[in-house]
């Protein structure tokens, strides 16, 4: 049977990026959602796998974004009753963690630029960093974090300004803050929305869009190694 994946976007620019080839050479067929433009959440039945991408908004704008209540109410039954595989970025991570009861807020630093990560103990032994480097340059581009990590999950990754940076929280359901499905657009792509726009300048000052997308270009080679790595080790752990 062909496999079937939900993707929840919360702006149109901000997709799977280079998972969708990955998908597709797995001949899986995705839909997605986007709930900044008032789509409605579908019947979770009718997929095997649920993917949150990012956003500019924050998890505790619900009075700006109603739909964000909807939202993490979704994702926790998707995770907590359903217990069907689960992949978070960015946003997406920060709403895993406070649908399953783990606190999100405001950066005491933001993250923006391409910057290391250290797997934690628990992230050189958990399968889905298999074979990962324990430090690796990767796309951060946040100025929000999950500052309490929900009960019983596993803290996989951290690094100098964020203690929290990928999760598992039970067997089947990951989340990371960083951005590793990033492909060759993806800088200017982003960097026309205007939070995103003036985190990046504030962060990096001008001419900071052309400098990122230098950098992340010099990386790329090893941000789709990852990017590749971690898919495939999600679909190992979570599909089991």
């Amino acid at each position: 049977m062909t496999k079937r994946f939900l993707v929840l976007q919360h702006v149109a620019v901000e997709h799977p990026g280079i998972f969708r080839q990955f998908m597709a050479e797995e001949s899986i067929t995705w839909d997605a959602i986007e709930l900044d433009m008032g789509e409605a959440l579908p019947d979770p039945q009718s997929y095997q796998a649920l993917v949150v991408m990012g956003g500019p908004m924050d998890v505790w704008e619900e009075g700006k974004f109603p739909w964000l209540a909807a939202e993490k109410e979704f994702i926790r039954r998707w995770v907590e009753e359903l217990q069907r595989p689960f992949l978070g970025i960015c946003l997406g991570h920060q709403l895993l963690a406070a649908a399953l009861g783990g606190e999100v807020g405001s950066a005491a630093q933001s993250e923006v630029g391409v910057l290391p990560v250290a797997l934690t103990n628990s992230g050189r032994r958990h399968g889905f960093f298999r074979d990962a480097p324990p430090e690796f340059a990767c796309l951060q581009w946040h100025g929000a974090e999950v500052t309490r990590a929900p009960l019983d999950a596993q803290v996989l990754a951290a690094s100098e300004h964020c203690a929290i940076q990928a999760l598992a929280c039970g067997p089947r359901a990951f989340s990371f803050q960083f951005h590793v499905e990033v492909t060759a657009t993806t800088i200017t792509d982003w960097s026309v929305i205007p939070a995103y726009e003036q985190s990046l300048f504030d962060a990096l000052g001008e001419g900071a869009t052309a400098r990122l997308q230098a950098a992340a270009t010099d990386n790329m080679t090893d941000f789709n190694q990852l990017a590749r790595l971690i898919y495939d080790n999600w679909r190992r752990e979570a599909f089991q």
